[in-house]
């Protein structure tokens, strides 16, 4: 008899193994790819498909990470690049954790008041558009210090499929087409000509970018120095002279990327690592899950008005934070163990109330003793040794500046934007920044990045990421309360509806189409300012999550043409 019960609870376990054991193909709505060893989600399938060839080949998640990077920067041009920079943070199979910042630099030439005219009013177009606007990219130079430390394979063999897909082309989505056609006349105007981005193309058309094929074979063969002091150093420099660019080659020469230790904190039974300054993403992330932590949200409900309400007031308290403490820690004292304790963090929500919301112009800073881009994209990976990176990368804006070096093949950033051109003065996301983010000589400007790595009792448990702008943060914080609090699957969780407050302007901004009227009228009763704008996405989760048994399904955003692949 004894057998026999335990023979039944032993079954009774196994059919209760979930998601693993259900049948994936005939429930895509909540189960995203399920593999048995690896991993790559990215923002196009052939990024995802190159950076999954390279682990099957025996590379590992960094050979990989080089691989879907340099992919993104030819498939995906309106935030893949070589002229832009971003952050990874990665955990390798044995617990180590760190993570890499090759974010953008300010020209040397840069100034405090570079963007203001006479009567200290801020140009916000050379922010954004033309030469001024132009950082020194990291992209480069990040790609090369991952394989130096942790690459297995050697960089023409990684970067042979990446040739092969600029030189032979991609085929063109319907939602590039798309974007293309908006951008067209920016090209031509910024450019004083016509660029292979700016011609026409239908979805299903294939696009050959031979330049940018040139480029990368030279890359492999003169290795890093090839961008930062070689022939396409030279033609970088030239093209921006002639389009008002004051970066000079002295600045590309002294461009390093930097290793940095994680942000790292616990929520409940969770171990978050996450990117720390200069982006806000780990810390900013951190305060508002820990502010949100003593409530009870699995018993609100998921999206319900109370976990709503509790999300958009931590998230007010923390923006706020933001926007006073954090830039490039190289040039700043930043706060962090502070802004991330638990008496300070209590101290934060002292005065929040279910009854009513927080006017944003009663929040500023906290007070302490002594004291990035809708255009963004992320991609994760894990592979099958167990290490595990995530990783977003931008040009800031749309295909950044606008201006594409037509010898190289590749669109340069706008970052300067994410400066404060002006103290109190918001850039293109609706950001205000201080002096801690103000313009200096090469300096780092702040980012929204947050490319996490999520542990549950000591083990890998998610990797993940977003896209967005100031979103980002809001993006991956729901996507991770939305498993672990609510009991999504990795498909459901990055596809679920969105909502995003950043305590200036302030405003609740809730994807479209997506909340309940009722719910929303709720709100409004109680003082919030809610938003729906058109179309309007938040944004563009690429996720991966390791299963109870051992296997991982990958969360691949339905927002965009992001694809999930594994073995």
């Amino acid at each position: 008899m004894k057998k026999l019960f335990l023979l039944l609870l032993l079954v009774f376990i196994h059919s209760c193994d979930k998601p693993e054991q259900i049948d994936h193909t005939r429930d895509t709505e909540r189960f995203g790819l399920v593999a048995n060893k690896a991993i790559v989600v990215s923002a196009r399938e052939e990024a995802s498909k190159i950076g999954l060839s390279i682990l099957q080949k025996g590379g590992n998640a960094f050979d990989a990470m080089v691989a879907t990077e340099m992919s993104l920067a030819v498939a995906y041009p309106f935030a893949g690049n070589l002229g832009g920079g971003g952050f990874m943070v990665y955990r390798m199979e044995n617990g180590e954790k760190g993570s890499l910042d090759y974010r953008e630099k300010a020209p040397l030439a840069s100034s405090k008041k570079m963007y203001q005219d006479e009567q200290g009013n801020v140009t916000p177009e050379k922010t954004k558009l033309g030469g001024l606007a132009v950082g020194v990219p990291g992209t480069v130079s990040g790609i090369f210090a991952v394989h130096k430390k942790f690459g297995s394979l050697p960089m023409e063999e990684i970067l042979a499929p990446v040739i092969d897909l600029a030189r032979n082309g991609y085929v063109v989505t319907a939602h590039q087409a798309e974007t293309l056609k908006k951008y067209s006349e920016n090209f031509i105007s910024e450019n004083n000509d016509t660029i292979l981005f700016a011609k026409s193309y239908a979805a299903g058309d294939t696009l050959k970018n031979p330049a940018l094929a040139n480029t990368l074979e030279r890359i492999v063969k003169n290795g890093k120095k090839e961008f930062y002091e070689g022939e396409t150093a030279k033609l970088m420099i030239e093209y921006l002279k002639v389009h008002g660019g004051i970066m000079t080659m002295q600045d590309l020469k002294l461009y390093q990327a930097v290793w940095r230790d994680p942000v790292t904190f616990n929520y409940k039974d969770l171990g978050i690592i996450s990117m720390p300054p200069p982006s806000s993403g780990g810390i900013v992330m951190g305060q508002i899950l820990k502010m949100a932590e003593p409530y009870p949200l699995e018993k609100y409900g998921h999206n319900s008005i109370k976990t709503i309400q509790v999300l958009t007031e931590a998230e007010r308290r923390a923006y706020a934070d933001r926007s006073f403490y954090l830039g490039d820690p190289d040039f700043v004292k930043i706060p962090s163990d502070t802004l991330l304790s638990d008496s300070y963090l209590k101290g934060r929500m002292d005065n929040f109330s279910f009854s009513k919301a927080t006017s944003s112009k009663e929040i500023e800073h906290g007070e302490i003793a002594g004291y990035e881009s809708m255009e963004t994209t992320h991609y994760s990976i894990i592979d099958q040794f167990g290490n595990a990176i995530a990783a977003t990368t931008t040009l800031n804006g749309a295909y950044g500046s606008k201006l594409y070096v037509d010898e190289l093949g590749f669109f340069l950033n706008n970052e300067m934007d994410d400066f404060s051109a002006k103290p109190g003065s918001p850039n293109m996301f609706g950001l205000i920044g201080a002096e801690a983010n103000s313009i200096a000589p090469g300096k780092r400007m702040l980012s929204s990045m947050t490319p996490t790595i999520v542990e549950k009792n000591g083990e890998l448990w998610l990797t993940l990421g977003s896209p967005g702008g100031s979103t980002i943060i809001t993006s991956v914080l729901q996507t991770i309360l939305n498993v672990s609090e609510f009991g999504m699957t990795m498909q459901e969780a990055v596809n679920a509806p969105r909502f995003h407050h950043q305590w200036l302007p302030d405003v609740v901004l809730f994807e479209t189409d997506s909340f309940d009227e009722n719910l929303l009228d709720s709100l409004k009763l109680k003082g919030y300012k809610v938003n729906e704008g058109e179309s309007m996405i938040i944004g563009k989760v690429d996720a991966i999550r390791v299963l109870p048994s051992g296997k991982l399904e990958g969360g691949a955003d339905k927002r965009g043409d992001d694809t999930a692949l594994g073995f």
